[in-house]
């Protein structure tokens, strides 16, 4: 990789990432990032099925010598904000644009299928580029590229993500539960509306509502064990039409998040008994939905160590970190349910460059030169596995 011109590969990285940054697409509408992904394997050489999972790209690189099979994840869709950044290369899709990195994701990986295109002759064993539609909104869509079968017989899969958080220049990771589980909850309360003037006449549910909002925050704070981290969250709570009537009903809306199983269902079930039995106690009555989305991503420890020991070779040690865990979530949590894998997050943030905005910012942008390291260290994984057959597995 050391002759490998990575200042030419930078600019042609750059050119990608912002044709897609000027073109975004929401989750499993990613029809033009589909052909563009499948447009550019083909033109390495690359082995390339369209439609996978939806709009997902698996593009597949095998080597002339058998050995493992290594997967690597790139997402590709986008979110539903509008871009206010002040730059050439700015969302021309009203109310949509890249607020996550995913462009880059997908710039970085298709770099790291050209760089293995041109070296298949001495390849052991097989590599094969995920390119995921709808990792932004639940279920997600590394259920349906699983289901498609992208993961038959792979031995380990990496993902990267690039975050502004880190600045340019480190990546981390971490073995264990690494990014949290989240779900969504949508809570009706359904009372007897009627005049303002005349409340003993009704159930007033916004009042209802608001006591709900209060007790629910109490779940975490009294329910779940402090050393178990969980996030409950409202997001959202609409009631009443206008200043003089009662509402007859509200609801609220919210996010959960954890980092184990049982504190996750603790949590699941405390807010159906809290809403049941508030509204019951208040002559309400609640209808409570709850959506269970992705599960805790966590990283495998053999597979993390890797990470740190390859990393370490190619970066200054004190580029590579450890990461505490966080809070949000990444449907990259399925894949290593299934097969060992790494998830690591490549430093993009630079407040020379204008990236200090937060993901799914409006204004948000990356150090475009991450995409750099985000390829040098999955190929460097990919070839440790595919060499080194003594390795973590």
């Amino acid at each position: 990789m050391g002759d490998y011109h990575w200042e030419e590969r930078l600019t042609e990285m750059v050119e990608w990432r912002r044709h897609l940054h000027r073109h975004p697409e929401l989750s499993f509408q990613e029809y033009e990032t589909m052909a563009f992904i499948a447009d550019k394997l083909r033109s390495f050489g690359v082995e390339t099925k369209e439609q996978v999972g939806d709009t997902g790209v698996l593009g597949v690189i095998r080597g002339t010598q058998p050995g493992k099979v290594v997967a690597l994840r790139a997402d590709m869709d986008a979110l539903p904000i509008q871009d206010e950044k002040d730059c050439e290369y700015a969302s021309t899709v009203q109310g949509v644009m890249h607020a996550c990195g995913h462009d880059g994701h997908t710039s970085g990986l298709l770099e790291v299928a050209r760089y293995f295109s041109q070296r298949r002759e001495q390849l052991k064993g097989e590599i094969r580029f995920i390119f995921q539609p709808g990792e932004e909104v639940c279920p997600g869509g590394a259920l349906k590229m699983i289901e498609a079968g992208v993961l038959d017989g792979v031995d380990v899969i990496y993902g990267v993500h690039l975050w502004t958080p880190i600045p340019y220049g480190q990546l981390a990771s971490a073995p264990g539960p690494v990014m949290a589980s989240t779900d969504e909850f949508f809570i009706d309360v359904i009372g007897k509306g009627g005049h303002g003037g005349m409340p003993h006449d009704t159930v007033d549910s916004l009042l209802v509502g608001a006591q709900l909002v209060v007790q629910l925050q109490s779940i975490v704070s009294r329910n779940v064990n402090p050393l178990h981290p969980a996030v409950l969250t409202v997001g959202t709570f609409n009631s009443g039409t206008a200043q003089n009537v009662i509402a007859e009903q509200s609801r609220i809306t919210g996010t959960v998040r954890a980092f184990d199983e049982q504190t996750r269902m603790l949590i699941k079930r405390r807010i159906h008994e809290v809403a049941e039995q508030l509204c019951a106690l208040n002559g309400a009555e609640s209808k409570v939905e709850y959506l269970m989305g992705y599960p805790t991503l966590v990283n495998h420890e053999g597979e993390t160590e890797r990470f740190f020991r390859v990393a370490r070779s190619i970066f200054a040690e004190e580029q590579v970190v450890q990461t505490p865990p966080m809070m949000p979530a990444e449907d990259f949590a399925y894949y290593v349910q299934q097969v060992p894998g790494c998830f690591i997050f490549v430093g993009a943030g630079n407040p020379e460059t204008g990236a200090v905005y937060p993901h799914h910012h409006a204004r948000f942008d990356i150090d475009e030169r991450a995409m750099v390291n985000a390829a040098q260290i999955l190929i460097s994984l990919t070839e440790d596995v595919l060499s080194n057959s003594n390795g973590a597995s």
